[in-house]
């Protein structure tokens, strides 16, 4: 029986290289100890021999355990440098419990008895019997299989002594000398006890601390070579780049011989590229590209240094200079070093993958400065040489990038740009120009079919979320839109939307299914289950002092607690992605509780590999649910928290977030300075180039007209809101525009014009209906209750029935000041009645009243507060309830003096 057989995952590759007259790899005093451990889990077979684990492994269990981590130790790229002998013998204390120690000795003891060249030869002689099947063995004997993971790393190992001169085995023993005296001679085991704490201390130390070779990157994306790489690519190079250091980054007396492999190194960029992604500001921006540009130096052959560079310019906006790194890395590489792993020869690769994969950097990279035009350009060149050299990959890789951009940067006309034959064309045959959304739509089904066919998990699943997001908030109107066959339905459907979700979600259950067949993990895994080792090693020790039968399987409390998900972190991000945008339609749909379900789901099941942006947007929206259902103070002690672990100058999520809720907060206190103060930085906040970050601008003069509308300024307050409503109706903003027409009903109906205010009320309503916005649409249902009780008292009846045909959605999703505003209308409809009587039926009118003023005061709104505490005085008039009409009059008075005359305004921009 061959342990660890079929687990190779390119064992085929790394024997295949011995052909080429060179190492393998570079033989170190860690690889020899290593050996040594993989001697003791399958010594020499002998025929007949007993599948009983042999000594001193107590059970099936902790015989695969040593298994396990030797197998992790042959994968891992954690460091450029190797642990030294003390590092080594902690983590094989994890395994180690159950045996007292004996792993360790053992090691320690074989490693110091050699000490000639003799002893090296014969160290390595032993070893071949790891791998030599005896005569007559049948499948029922356990023995090493040559062509496994361990197997194979045995038969390099073997090979690269071997090759060594007498010279190289002379410096092996010097370097195993010092080895094995890196550590104190009387080196003893510590204490369970001191051993916990120490480790604890380890798992917890801050990043940038220097502390141990294994506690000081987060795990990364190996690029796809094989640990059998030769070893002439190994490389000196810092041991962090976290701690940025910038005199003596590269010390000279290094041992060269404890160094990385090559495609460790290229994992480790890897991670570095992880983590600019995932949190850019604990990046410096120019200690970053001196410890880059010293590694290109030593390793000139590592062109994604330069890519990484173009990554970390980016992340700090210089464009001189990301511009510069990305046209420097494809000078340089090739493309040979392509983005889409794809398999062609090195001739093509000089040719195909090049040219377009740059274009398609390029278009990202003016996509990201906030350049539309430029991108499309260089997007639409990209499609053009994609299609000349038939590069599926690449095309379908910048269709995808093209329906993002159209998606995420508002541009009303693109004719010009993406009009070619290349492209998508201006018609469809019938001189009927195609419009921008229209040109998105056939561009993301035209990705979609193209990922599809090419089998392209990642791509497919990032298009199934942009189709989602597109039917979001797009109604899909048919291109022929006349004649017997044309579709009336104009309106968004939720279930293409869920169906597109769930789809694009499903790109973690076809990783689980190929994750078994196909081998995809290039030393990140086991660098991350090396770091997670002592997570379990606390439970191990527990179940040992328990009990101490022979044949207790506690291998499983072992995988649970130490493996870390096998799954890569793009894939993570792009199921996590699908929950966040889960959470985007519900909050357009108006459902309360599934935003928070998928919000928290994000929260906490993709933190781990979701980008900061991301990870602080599901916090956004977590903490913008707190404001809306339980008030300002709830949702500042959450900002608060969020801000911490998010700050401000680094995450525009939260930065926006705190703007939004105190400008709130400051409009219902009526401290009017404060809240154009704060609009005037959402403005300052936007770019001023036409078409970007139109969604912030869009909030800015939303904000504004809602301060000029608190301000009494009703006409220059609607002349900002049709100005927004001009700008959202040239991009195709529809669901933006229903609420900016609500926005101009409450401004026509506080204008007291409520004949102005109905057209745009019913209109909002069409385009809710329109988009399924059921909440929004609930809004402006009590709107045009209030209008018709504008009309006059004969319409109360109307009123009351429009009131009722949205409380269901109201009391069940909506927040404190819609549910507030609700009660508020229900009573002024029975009190506007005139067949209604308060004597007869005073709950009608004072519950809803009542519930009112108590959302009312975690809002801190003066001006609905006082209008709920004016009509609970007039009710209590009619009731003969003198003193609670006066009590209700009191605090009517006290929050219009609040609201006109406001104190210490300077209150509000602090929390």
């Amino acid at each position: 029986m061959s342990l660890f057989a079929g687990v190779s995952g390119g064992a085929a590759d790394a024997a295949s290289g011995v052909g080429t007259g060179r190492a393998l790899l570079e033989l170190t005093p860690h690889k020899m100890a290593v050996c040594q451990l993989v001697q003791v889990f399958a010594p020499p077979a002998q025929a007949g021999g007993d599948v009983v684990p042999p000594f001193p492994f107590e059970s099936l269990a902790h015989h695969n355990r040593l298994g396990l981590f030797l197998f992790t130790l042959t994968r891992s790229c954690e460091d450029f440098l190797e642990p030294p002998l003390e590092e080594f013998l902690r983590q094989l204390k994890a395994v180690d419990n159950l045996a007292n120690g004996w792993f360790c000795e053992q090691l320690t003891s074989s490693l110091s008895a050699l000490n000639s060249p003799d002893d090296l030869f014969n160290f390595f002689d032993k070893l071949r019997g790891v791998l030599t099947a005896p005569e007559g063995a049948s499948a029922e004997d356990v023995f090493l299989d040559p062509n496994s993971q361990l197997g194979v790393f045995l038969r390099c190992c073997i090979l690269a002594f071997n090759s060594m001169t007498f010279e190289g085995v002379c410096h092996l023993l010097a370097d195993l000398v010092m080895y094995c005296n890196s550590t104190d001679a009387s080196y003893d085991l510590a204490e369970d006890e001191d051993f916990n704490s120490e480790m604890g201390n380890l798992m917890d130390a801050d990043i940038g601390s220097q502390v141990g070779i294994f506690d000081k990157f987060h795990q990364g994306y190996a690029s796809e070579r094989h640990m059998g790489e030769s070893s002439s690519a190994l490389t000196r190079a810092p041991t962090s780049t976290y701690y940025f250091d910038d005199a003596n980054i590269f010390k000279a007396d290094d041992n060269p011989t404890c160094l990385r492999s090559r495609w460790q190194l290229e994992a480790y960029l890897n991670q570095q590229a992880d983590i600019l992604e995932k949190d850019p500001g604990s990046v410096p921006l120019n200690s970053f590209n001196a410890t880059m540009t010293q590694l290109q130096t030593l390793a000139p052959e590592l062109h994604r240094v330069q890519f990484l560079q173009y990554l970390n310019a980016l992340c700090h906006d210089d464009y001189v200079a990301s511009l510069d790194n990305l046209h420097r890395y494809f000078d340089y590489s090739a493309g040979m070093q392509g983005l889409f792993g794809r398999s062609v020869s090195q001739v093509q690769d000089i040719v195909v993958g090049k040219y377009e994969s740059a274009l398609l950097c390029l278009g990202n990279l003016h996509c990201y400065f906030g350049h539309p035009k430029k991108a499309l350009e260089a997007f639409a060149e990209a499609v053009r040489v994609s299609q000349m050299n038939n590069d599926d990959s690449c095309l379908a890789y910048v269709l995808g990038a093209i329906s993002n951009l159209l998606s995420k940067i508002g541009i009303s006309n693109t004719v010009g740009i993406i009009s070619s034959p290349y492209s998508l064309g201006t018609n469809i045959g019938l001189g009927t120009p195609l419009s921008i959304q229209q040109q998105l739509l056939v561009l993301l089904k035209r990705s979609l079919k193209r990922a599809d066919a090419l089998k392209l998990a990642s791509l497919l699943s990032f298009d199934h979320l942009s189709l989602a997001k597109f039917d979001l908030k797009h109604v899909q109107r048919p291109l022929v839109s006349f004649g017997p066959n044309a579709s009336t339905k104009l309106r968004t459907c939720p279930a293409d939307v869920i169906k597109n979700l769930r789809l694009g979600s499903l790109v973690l259950t076809d990783f689980g299914a190929d994750v078994l067949s196909t081998s995809n993990d290039n030393g990140s895994f086991s660098t991350s289950w090396l770091r997670n080792l002592s997570a379990a090693s606390d439970s191990w020790r527990r179940s040992s002092k328990n009990t101490k039968k022979l044949h207790i399987n506690d291998f499983d409390d072992f995988h649970y607690h130490a493996q870390p998900s096998p799954v890569p972190a793009p894939i993570l991000q792009l199921a996590g992605s699908a929950y966040l945008l889960r959470a985007t339609a519900w909050e357009h749909y108006g459902s309360a509780p599934m935003v928070r379900m998928n919000a928290l789901v994000y929260a906490t099941c993709f933190a781990d590999a979701a980008s900061s942006s991301e990870l602080s947007l599901a916090y956004v929206k977590l903490i913008q649910q707190l404001a809306v259902f339980k008030g300002y103070s709830a949702a500042f002690c959450a900002l608060k928290l969020a801000e911490k672990k998010f700050p401000s100058s680094t995450s525009l999520h939260i930065q926006l977030l705190g703007m939004q809720i105190l400008h709130e907060r400051a409009l219902h206190r009526g401290h009017l300075k404060v809240a154009q103060q704060i609009c005037d930085e959402f403005g300052v906040l936007s770019s001023s180039v036409s078409g970007v970050d139109i969604e912030l601008k869009t909030e800015f003069s939303v904000r504004r007209a809602r301060t000029l509308l608190a301000a009494k300024q009703f006409s220059q307050a609607a002349a900002v809101a049709s100005s927004l409503f001009s700008t959202c109706y040239k991009y195709n903003m529809q669901v933006e525009n229903a609420s900016i027409l609500l926005l101009l009903a409450e401004i026509h109906k506080k204008s007291d014009n409520a004949v102005l205010a109905l057209p745009c009320a019913l209109a909002s309503q069409s385009f809710c209906k329109s988009f399924n916005l059921d909440l929004l649409e609930a809004s402006a249902t009590l709107t045009l209750a209030e209008l018709w009780l504008a009309l006059g008292s004969s319409h109360a009846k109307k009123a009351l029935s429009l009131v009722y045909q949205s409380l269901p959605m109201i009391l069940g999703h909506g927040g404190l000041e819609l549910r507030a505003r609700a009660h508020i209308i229900l009573a002024k409809c029975h009190l506007s009645d005139p067949k209604f009587s308060v004597l007869e039926d005073p709950e009608a009118v004072l519950d809803p009243l009542n519930q009112a003023t108590e959302d009312l005061q975690a809002l801190e709104y003066h001006e609905m507060a006082a209008e709920a505490y004016y009509l609970k005085a007039m009710a209590y008039n009619h009731l003969g309830k003198l003193d609670e009409r006066e009590e209700a009059a009191a605090r009517f008075k006290d929050h219009v003096t609040a609201l006109e005359n406001p104190q210490n305004e300077e209150d509000s921009l602090a929390y």
